[in-house]
């Protein structure tokens, strides 16, 4: 009798333990096909809804075109970068300087993770409002118009992630995977701007105090205590004088706002994929956003073409100083001219 009821209570536990089996199998079935008629919800990163990454990454859709409209500007493209291309093999066989690029020459470049792009920005070429688009597109819903970002908040170096901040492996795998861009400028109206922004304006203090003072001290005559002392009234012939110097050269690298782009952005090192260009902005910025996917909800800001440094201008600064500074002055940027397809100003008198 008690052998039965011990038979009876094991296969008591058996019959439960089956019955527990099945019942988890058919809740794992019922689950599996509730997932397949009935799409799992995701939430959406960035708040707003603006600039959600695209099915494909924005160099794929450079270099294979999906959408038609595309299509005539990836070829434009690609002749700016056969010219940048083409440039650097002049210049490499003709220089018998080598340089291997460091982390440290890297701190121009502004990386999107989200979107995989990086953006080397260059000085006195829509910079500000790059870094601000920039900051919108790696914000996740913080922002979501560049243009109610104050200016100043967009040169904050935290508010944007630089390649330099990353490990060698993990700049290498970016470098390869995500698309590379900047945006260049005629040499001579960058550098113009650059003397009427830092040196005209009177909020600029910081740079007569800086720059301002050392280039009255070094090429004025009988220079006022005034202008030794916060250096605000520098004239554009002394500050290409200051420029040409190779005591400048032995000072150290340029300040960013004249070093060249080659120096800025290392294009015969770094293989941009993408170089747009101040004279077509607008179009070129957009074309940038429309390859991430983002081109209907973010537009690139439109900017005052009435304070513009025109070619104009920058004529009229040019003749105010000699035929053998215009020369030197073209010699040191002269491969931002050849790389990027600025022909030699007219105005320029090389018959020094």
């Amino acid at each position: 009798m008690k052998q039965t009821l011990s038979e009876l209570m094991r296969m008591s536990r058996i019959c439960r333990m089956i019955f527990a089996t099945c019942l988890g199998s058919f809740i794992l079935v019922l689950f599996y096909f509730q997932s397949m008629f009935q799409p799992v919800m995701r939430r959406n990163p960035f708040v707003d809804g603006c600039c959600r990454k695209g099915s494909r990454n924005a160099l794929r859709e450079l270099y294979d075109p999906t959408q038609p409209e595309l299509s005539g500007m990836a070829v434009l493209h690609q002749a700016r970068r056969d010219q940048v291309v083409d440039s650097c093999r002049v210049y490499s066989a003709s220089s018998h300087k080598r340089r291997v690029l460091t982390p440290g020459d890297l701190k121009h470049l502004v990386v999107d993770e989200d979107h995989e792009l990086i953006y080397c920005y260059v000085p006195k070429v829509a910079c500000t409002n790059w870094k601000r688009v920039m900051m919108v597109l790696t914000g996740r819903g913080k922002y979501s118009d560049p243009m109610e970002i104050p200016s100043n908040e967009a040169h904050i170096p935290s508010n944007l992630k630089t390649l330099n901040q990353y490990s060698i492996a993990e700049i290498n795998h970016r470098l390869k995977n995500y698309l590379k861009f900047l945006f260049v400028r005629e040499p001579f109206e960058r550098l113009v701007s650059a003397y009427r922004n830092k040196f005209t304006l009177k909020y600029n203090s910081s740079f007569h105090k800086r720059f301002g003072t050392r280039i009255v001290r070094r090429y004025r005559k009988n220079a006022t205590q005034d202008a030794l002392l916060n250096g605000a009234d520098v004239k554009f012939k002394e500050f290409a004088e200051y420029l040409v110097d190779p005591a400048t050269q032995r000072d150290g690298p340029l300040n960013e706002h004249w070093q060249t782009v080659y120096q800025l952005c290392h294009p015969c090192h770094i293989h941009y994929d993408l170089v747009g260009k101040y004279e077509t902005l607008e179009e070129d910025a957009n074309y940038v956003l429309r390859l991430v996917g983002i081109g209907d909800s973010l537009r690139f800001p439109s900017y005052a073409k009435s304070t513009r440094t025109t070619d104009v201008m920058t004529a009229q600064f040019f003749s105010n100083i000699s035929s053998h500074q215009q020369i030197q002055l073209y010699q040191l940027y002269k491969l931002d001219f050849l790389m990027f397809n600025y022909s030699t100003p007219s105005y320029l008198r090389m018959d020094y």
